[in-house]
């Protein structure tokens, strides 16, 4: 599909986390005419998400952590499971995340394997996360995770039967996108 956009203009409206900005411009509708668009998107760094598992134990590793947002939108929410994520800094995605398991979950791992590449909310931000699956051992533990403390990132390691997870998923318990899309290709293809 070939779209055309013209007189493009953006505004920064607040840099406080990521740039916020509107975004005017003249769309091409797919029946030919122009439209007039003003849109706000948070220009939001590309980020990575691992889920870890361990097929001998039958159990996988989330994080746990307090988000403000989603506090913001239901307060009994806010210590929400993920995956282990995190943004994007490093030259390849694997990289990143072999940085974030070590930082957030203490498991050094030698690869990662990538099942998805998502946009996390086109109509409102410019990242797409990258989405790996990676086993681990008990013999991989390195520290016992939890964030740095520079970012001040708070992070509990938790672990769950596969079991327990599909339970989870069942009873709708975990709500993040990210993890709920890495948990279902890992119900399809591990456990």
């Amino acid at each position: 599909m070939t779209y055309k956009l013209k007189n493009v203009v953006e505004e920064t409206l607040s840099d406080d986390w990521v740039p916020l900005k509107k975004i005017s411009y003249d769309y091409q509708a797919m029946d030919g005419s122009w439209n007039h668009m003003d849109r706000e998107a948070y220009f939001r760094p590309d980020a990575v998400a691992c889920l870890l598992y361990n097929s001998d134990k039958e159990t996988v590793i989330l994080t746990q952590q307090f988000r403000m947002p989603v506090w913001s939108n239901n307060k009994e929410d806010a210590f929400i499971l993920e995956a282990c994520a995190g943004i994007l800094e490093d030259a390849s995605a694997e990289a990143g995340i072999l940085r974030e398991i070590e930082e957030e979950t203490g498991y050094r791992l030698p690869h990662a394997t990538k099942v998805f590449e998502v946009y996390s909310s086109p109509g409102a931000m410019t990242e797409k996360i990258h989405g790996f699956i990676a086993p681990y051992t008990e013999h991989e533990k390195v520290s016992e995770g939890g964030g740095l403390d520079e970012e001040n990132e708070d992070i509990k390691v938790v672990e769950y039967t596969y079991a327990e997870i599909k339970h989870m998923m069942k009873k709708h318990l975990i709500k993040d996108a990210k993890t709920l899309l890495l948990l279902q290709h890992a119900a399809l293809t591990i456990f």
